[in-house]
């Protein structure tokens, strides 16, 4: 005997047409948990009912944690190397492998995918990092530290306004559009992690005494 399987609903909310649910009535449950009718042909977005969350938030939130960690781990990595007397200049050029970039590059990068893609924003643009002096392993702390500064300092409502703003990459003759949003997420922020990433294991390899909570860093906790 064939059994005609239930239809499965669509969970999608219409204009409130409350009933109490029986067997092949779609609803779902809204916040006060009371049914709600759906229709097979309204759909919902899960993450604008269940979550919102801003563009500085998102972006600026996220550039804290990472470069202030990167700012640690720096810390721990130059009081390592002064102790067991390792040169610091040889960790500024050192590269997990020799067709990777050096150190330097990996310290500039964290700030130039944090605060750099603040200003990128900011003027509808971005590329790659150009124009930062060389420098030696204070200077690259310094770098970072400065960053960390300059994100500090940034207003929320500024950095909210560019939502649904655009930004195009420019790498050569090379043009990528993103809007804001999608430049953070699918851009920016797997840029930085990369980087950021990169120069802790370099430091790693140098037998600077850290882990993945150094890496984490602070948090943002709670509910």
């Amino acid at each position: 005997m064939n059994v005609r399987p239930e239809k499965q609903p669509t969970y999608s909310v219409t204009g409130g047409d409350r009933q109490t649910p029986t067997p092949g009535n779609g609803f779902v449950r809204d916040f006060r948990d009371t049914p709600t009718r759906v229709s097979d042909n309204a759909r919902i977005n899960p993450v604008e009912i269940f979550m919102s969350i801003s563009l500085y938030d998102l972006s600026v939130g996220t550039y804290l944690q990472v470069v202030g960690s990167t700012a640690a781990f720096l810390e721990k990595g130059a009081a390592h190397c002064v102790e067991h007397e390792i040169a610091l200049d040889d960790v500024v050029g050192t590269s997990l492998y020799p067709d990777m970039s050096s150190f330097h590059f990996q310290a500039v990068s964290v700030a130039h995918h944090s605060m750099g893609a603040i200003k990128g924003m900011l003027a509808g643009e971005f590329a790659p990092p150009t124009g930062y002096p060389e420098t030696d392993f204070g200077g690259l702390q310094g770098l970072i530290n400065n960053t960390l500064d300059e994100l500090k300092a940034l207003d929320a409502d500024t950095v909210n306004a560019l939502s649904g703003g655009s930004i195009v990459f420019k790498l050569g003759e090379n043009r990528i559009p993103f809007t804001n949003e999608n430049f953070v997420m699918s851009f920016s922020l797997p840029n930085l992690f990369f980087h950021a990433t990169t120069a802790y294991d370099i430091l790693r390899m140098t037998g600077v005494p850290i882990g993945k909570r150094d890496f984490l860093g602070q948090m943002r906790m709670g509910v």
